[in-house]
């Protein structure tokens, strides 16, 4: 069956400003603007099941832009271990081999965490199962690392393709099809910068 997947990336915080690995922090002010925009405009697409991943970011942008998900676990946030938290600068002045190796290895995961070839597998395993109960079009809030996950599964790119995959916030990537057979549309912002205000 072919399906539609719809993942939005949720709006900004101090977090993502700041340059900090993962974090469970709220959306701000910056980020509920633009969201509430979206909803105002209608900028939503329709679904027939939502989903969000667990964190605060993702939780407050659902419910700016008028949606109601499940939570979903298998879209939770990159494992980030004990970098959680952190500023990647920090991260980089203390442990600089353990964030070469992170870098360069898609295997390691010097923080305790996942590791990107894990996180890939979480994330491609449920791009892959079946979802819902027929559900042809499946609209999702989650964290930009898992749409870059979600991203290389599908296309079967090669997981260092992962660090040179952008997702701004507020915006829609949509991949369509079924397991093995997956194409992309991606980067279609909610609303334009005119529309915040």
């Amino acid at each position: 069956m072919t399906v539609r997947v719809m993942l939005i990336s949720p709006g900004m915080n101090a977090a993502l400003r700041e340059a900090r690995f993962a974090g469970d922090a709220p959306l701000d002010d910056s980020g509920l603007r633009p969201a509430l925009a979206a909803a105002a405009a209608g900028s939503v697409p329709v679904a027939d099941q939502w989903l969000r991943g667990p964190t605060l970011r993702c939780h407050g942008t659902a419910e700016a832009l008028g949606l109601r998900p499940d939570t979903e676990h298998a879209l939770r946030d990159w494992d980030m271990g004990r970098w959680s938290g952190a500023r990647l600068s920090e991260v980089s002045a203390d442990e600089p081999d353990a964030v070469a190796a992170w870098l360069a290895d898609p295997s390691a995961a010097p923080h305790g965490g996942e590791s990107l070839l894990e996180l890939c597998a979480r994330v491609g395993a449920w791009l892959d199962s079946p979802h819902g109960d027929g559900a042809g079009r499946v609209l999702g809030v989650v964290e930009p690392a898992v749409i870059r996950a979600a991203v290389v599964h599908a296309l079967a790119l090669p997981p260092q393709a992962f660090w040179r995959l952008d997702v701004a916030p507020l915006t829609l990537t949509e991949l369509s099809g079924r397991s093995g057979r997956w194409n992309l549309r991606c980067g279609r912002p909610l609303v334009s910068e005119e529309g915040v205000r």
